[in-house]
């Protein structure tokens, strides 16, 4: 939702947040840049140098799993601590670097990871006076700390992938107490050398005059908000190089390309990772948005590589990019000669405060690195099935009597679709955890009545608490201490939704108890056990706060300072709002929740969009670019605004959206409050039947998305991904964010400009230079080239692809809702390769509940291979009692047209029967095996 409502502005916060160029875009002005930000100012550097930190050879300590070593700061001779380990499987270490003797307890990130990481052996290799090399176990994992200047470099299969401080970028500024200033031309004797400053004098000497400190350096001034900085300076930084990239992309969330841009630019801003609320966003630059995953990935033909710098403080990343002539990879096809490069591709991160804490994940293919990467923060959950259908949403429907007659509407124009929304003006004044009688007179019967339909309601509660006397759960949290405190230690009041707010402190245990007990069905009554929850301004967002946000030096549970774990606070929430809505459901239902803000690990809990777009063609191009990047940092549960939030979209970008929407993982549509009414059947029917077309074509998808999204729980694998997934070597896929892959059996190209005849669409390459078999999912014709290549495009048209060799499953007859299709039939596309082979997997379960983790569930193996299609358990052990049965199998890239299939379904292998033949132009059509899906089958075709 927007930033802010002009008529709450008007009426409440007048004053308080600018409201200039509200309908021309973000006004920049209230938003820090780099040269603003002193931390990211002082530490920022733009060419290498020889670092200043070496490690001691003496001070080599080794333990069975990880080994540590003291490094020094040769200027200001302080200490710090660097461990290196290896985790479990070998292909991923895990470094850390921390001050020895910190003055207080530097923060280090917590709930963030699944678990505690699982550390195998860190074997020393060999010693020396310059340099410590180890290797984990016996695998090709292996790490070579070069001494003096400090440098960690890491190799896989004998290849070195990444190394930390190759550039010499390192810092850390210790903890210290404030220098006094002094009233004579002398240094205090005991005065701490500040870091950055040499001495030449002997111990006893008293230290150099200290230079001047940058003026933001003990406290910092932005606008009319101070920021005291209790513990002073504390920034870090490190600088990361990729050899063997060519390409370096991740780091969401921001409206920029996939592959990342150079920034080491004097002029040019890095990446910010700061979770803000920011409406209206611009397109094609770094600015932080609502999420900050610090994951990076690079990429070269030989071996992709990650980081993952684990730290929830305000953090900036300047790429130097292997082509820095080309400020914007191309979206369609890198016309850039990569090997060209003069230098592989590095990236410096830069963070306010806490340690260095560091994941390096080796690869060595895409998939790996993304395995690593989620085997650490965890896998998304399966969702139960509704929730990958359509939603439909705005701000705000407004009464029970509206909300009925738009889920009527959508029966009558025969739009099938499973979730009503309600945004903020469904409560009572703001106030979460209750309706507006007046408009929702009878909200569960209102609930109930979709439910009747198999539809699903959800309702939006945010963070922030409207501090009024007679609103229960402000007294509730102001009494138990559960509000987050201003530095002084009082209540933290900041303006919001409904004017005059605290926050909830979700660090702290008790205050995440507190809230989510509020789902539970004997505190909010007017609910039920299956409505959905939206988690919105959550950054957190604050109107009167700089840069919409929260101050850092205010407190949270346990003393922590804000600035530590900002971008960690609606993570938090998210945890705490899940395990409400799974008490709510006694463990049994999958909860949905979806969120703005969002951290590494948020693919546990909750969906993410992405934010306040605009109602323009380049808008609707940045939602795959967005997504892809979130994908590959584990969050794959994933979509835009249909539509655009801003402005009123005309008939062909809407539904030109609404085409692309269908094909990403969450689908829905929204728009502000005032905004023109947009339901699908308000557009001229032309536009209408379109739309209509787009979400039908979701729905017989249901049964391939519900398998992709059960097998991201399994693998981590992103559902919805870039090209170079599955096509590494291919050096013109690397920086394509106009298509994607979903798994590797999709290649989806929407059309994303106005007005085209044509959509150029790129068909990759393998490793040896041929391409895979595309099937159009739509005439079946295939597509066997390398390259770029015209596919014509009328209003309806999607150019969507099927992969030789994978079989997709459908479901053909659409209903009103995905809750009634559950047990309706199957339909098989199988897809053959050059080898005339095809395999695919099928998921069936009940939908919403955890019974499948306990075994009752159906995952199969299909498979054509040698003129027999067939289908069997992949978990013998597991069992789900569906009536699904298999209606149709249509079959494409057959070499020759079978004269005749059998059906067989017992052990014996006795014929169960004869099946229909329909031959097309392109495909062969079995029709009606009337086959139960819970059977072991098989169809042998004759020739």
């Amino acid at each position: 939702m927007a930033m802010v409502d002009r008529r709450v502005a008007l009426a409440i916060i007048a004053g308080l947040c600018c409201l200039a160029g509200f309908a021309a875009g973000v006004d920049r002005n209230n938003f820090k840049t780099c040269d603003q930000s002193s931390f990211c100012r002082r530490l920022r550097s733009l060419e290498p140098q020889t670092s200043e930190f070496v490690a001691l050879p003496q001070s080599l300590q080794q333990f069975k799993q990880f080994i540590t070593l003291t490094v020094v700061h040769q200027r200001t001779q302080h200490e710090y601590t660097l461990k290196l380990a290896c985790l479990k499987g070998g292909g991923t270490f895990h470094f850390q670097v921390d001050e020895k003797q910190p003055l207080s307890v530097r923060y280090r990130v917590q709930d963030v990871l699944v678990q505690e990481p699982q550390y195998g052996q860190t074997r020393v290799e060999s010693s020396s006076e310059t340099a410590v090399s180890v290797a984990c176990g016996e695998g090709d994992a292996k790490a070579t700390v070069q001494l003096a200047p400090l440098k960690v470099d890491f190799y896989q299969q004998g290849k070195l992938v990444v190394s930390a401080n190759a550039k010499g970028m390192m810092r850390f500024e210790h903890l210290r107490t404030k220098q006094q200033p002094q009233h004579n031309d002398e240094p205090a004797a005991d005065q701490e050398q500040p870091e950055g400053q040499a001495s030449e004098a002997g111990e006893d000497a008293p230290p150099a005059p200290a230079p001047a400190e940058d003026p933001g350096a003990w406290e910092e001034n932005f606008k009319s908000h101070h920021d005291s900085k209790p513990k002073g300076p504390e920034g870090l930084a490190l600088d990361f190089t990729f050899p063997e990239a060519k390409v370096l992309f991740g780091i969401p969330e921001h409206a920029d390309t996939f592959a990342l841009r150079h920034t080491a630019t004097k002029g040019t801003d890095p990446y910010r990772l700061y979770n803000l609320d920011v409406f209206e966003y611009e397109l094609n630059n770094g600015m932080a948005l609502y999420g900050s995953v610090p994951v990076l990935y690079g990429h070269g033909e030989t071996t992709t590589a990650g980081v993952f710098w684990l730290n929830a403080a305000e953090t900036w990343v300047d790429i130097f990019s292997a082509n820095r002539e080309s400020n914007v990879v191309s979206s369609l096809v890198n016309l850039v000669s990569w090997n060209s490069q003069t230098e592989p591709p590095a990236a410096n991160f830069i963070s306010e405060s806490g340690i260095m804490d560091v994941f390096v994940l080796l690869g060595p293919a895409p998939t790996d690195a993304f395995r690593q990467y989620t085997d650490l923060t965890g896998h998304g959950p399966l969702p139960q099935l509704y929730a990958m259908a359509y939603h439909q949403c705005r701000w705000n429907y407004n009464d029970e009597r509206d909300v009925e007659m738009v889920s009527a509407k959508f029966d009558e124009h025969d739009i099938p679709m499973d979730t009503m929304w309600l945004d903020i003006e469904y409560t009572d004044g703001k106030r979460y955890f209750t309706w507006d009688h007046h408009k929702f007179s009878h909200p569960v019967e209102m609930i109930r009545n979709l439910t009747d339909l198999g539809r699903h309601l959800t309702i939006i509660i945010d963070p922030h608490i409207k501090r009024d006397g007679g609103y229960f759960f402000h007294n509730e949290c102001t009494e138990r201490g559960l509000y987050v405190k201003n530095k002084d230690g009082n209540d933290y009041e900041g303006w919001c939704w409904p004017g005059a707010a605290s926050y909830v402190d979700f660090f702290s245990p008790d205050a995440r108890k507190h809230y989510a007990d509020q789902y539970l069905l004997e505190n909010f009554r007017e609910q039920s056990a299956t409505v959905g929850i939206w988690n919105d301004m959550n950054e957190p967002s604050v109107f009167n706060g700089p840069e919409v946000t929260m101050l850092k030096d205010n407190l949270h549970h346990g003393g922590l300072e804000h600035r530590d774990v900002h971008n960690l606070y609606g993570h938090m929430q998210l945890v705490a709002t899940f395990d409400g809505l799974q008490r709510r459901g006694e463990g049994t239902l999958r909860p949905f929740i979806l969120t703005r803000s969002h951290f590494a690990g948020s693919q546990r809990y909750a969906a993410v969009w992405t934010g306040d777009n605009m109602a323009e063609w380049g808008h609707l191009q940045a939602s795959i670019k967005m997504c892809l990047s979130l994908a590959v940092a584990g969050i794959s549960f994933c979509g835009a605004d249909v539509g655009g939030f801003f402005g009123n979209p005309d008939g062909e970008l809407f539904a030109r959206w609404y085409q692309t929407g269908a094909f990403q993982p969450f689908f829905r549509s929204h728009a502000h409050i005032d905004t023109k009414r947009r339901e699908p059947w308000l557009f001229p029917e032309d536009v209408k039947l379109v739309i209509r077309d787009a979400i039908r074509k979701r729905y017989r998808l249901l049964p391939f998305w519900y398998t992709l999204f059960y097998e991201h729980e399994r693998s981590g694998l992103p559902i919805m991904r870039p090209l170079l997934a599955h096509y590494p070597t291919d050096v013109n896929a690397f920086a394509i964010d106009n298509q994607f892959l979903l798994g590797d059996q999709l290649l989806v190209a929407p059309v994303l400009e106005s007005k085209q005849a044509r959509r150029e669409v790129y068909f990759p390459a393998r490793p040896d230079g041929t391409g895979d078999w595309w099937y159009d999912c739509d005439t079946h014709r295939r597509h066997s080239a390398v390259g770029l290549e015209p596919i014509p495009v009328d209003s309806y048209k999607v150019p969507v692809f099927q992969r030789g060799g994978t079989i997709v499953p459908r479901k053909e007859r659409v209903r009103r809702a995905s809750t009634l299709m559950r047990h309706d039939p199957y339909t098989l596309t199988v897809a053959l390769d050059r080898n005339g082979q095809a395999k695919g997997t099928l998921y069936i379960d009940d939908e919403t509940s955890y019974e499948y983790r306990r075994g009752h569930y159906l995952y199969l193996q299909l498979e054509y291979r040698d003129g027999v299609l067939s289908s069997r358990k992949i978990d013998s052990t597991a069992s789900y009692p569906t009536k699904s049965w298999l209606e149709r199998v249509v079959l494409v890239g057959l070499p020759q047209e079978p004269k005749a299939a059998t059906l067989y379904t017992d052990a014996s292998g006795a014929a169960s029967g004869q099946l229909e033949l329909e031959r097309t132009q392109d495909a062969v059509i079995v029709r009606k095996p009337d086959v139960s899906m819970t059977e072991a089958w098989s169809i042998k075709f004759a020739f």
